[in-house]
């Protein structure tokens, strides 16, 4: 996966003392993965949620079925629901969730290669990520392991910037 952004992000935790959690759909919990191959992701993962069904979003998750009955799993607010959810459920300071349609066909009226990603912080607030992606279902999984990382890492390191005074 993204060893590198994985190693970066928990870089960042750990500089802040802080730690994680994933709430994940398409990718099935390779997000967590990827952050827990690193030595040390003990000090900063908190552990993962895989919420594949509507149903485990929901009761597990706390996405409202206002939500999920309207704009539906592959949407912003599905997405951002599934991060301040995973948060709170798992005690991290941050989460990055993952939702979206992997294929191969589309589902709910998406294309395959639709994904939302979402990063709850705290007092940081939320930021959400829409992908449209390309390739075979691994493809798509992968690349968005790699873009919720990145959203992670870019969101830690402009939080730790504005900490610093240096934004």
């Amino acid at each position: 996966m993204s060893d590198d952004a994985a190693g970066a992000v928990l870089a960042l935790l750990l500089e802040r003392g802080q730690s994680v959690a994933t709430a994940e759909s398409l990718t099935g919990g390779w997000v967590c993965a990827a952050l827990t191959a690193v030595p040390g992701a003990s000090a900063a993962v908190r552990g993962g949620v895989t919420a594949y069904a509507v149903g485990v979003k929901h009761t597990v998750l706390g996405v409202p079925a206002e939500v999920l009955d309207g704009v539906g799993a592959v949407s912003p607010a599905c997405a951002v629901a599934m991060a301040r959810g995973g948060a709170r459920l798992l005690g991290a300071d941050w989460c990055v969730a993952t939702t979206g349609v992997a294929g191969p066909g589309p589902s709910d009226g998406h294309p395959a290669g639709t994904v939302h990603l979402a990063v709850a912080g705290g007092e940081h607030g939320v930021a959400h990520r829409a992908l449209h992606l390309h390739g075979s279902r691994e493809q798509i999984r992968r690349q968005t392991v790699t873009a919720a990382l990145d959203l992670l890492e870019e969101r830690l390191d402009t939080c730790l910037s504005q900490s610093r005074g240096t934004v």
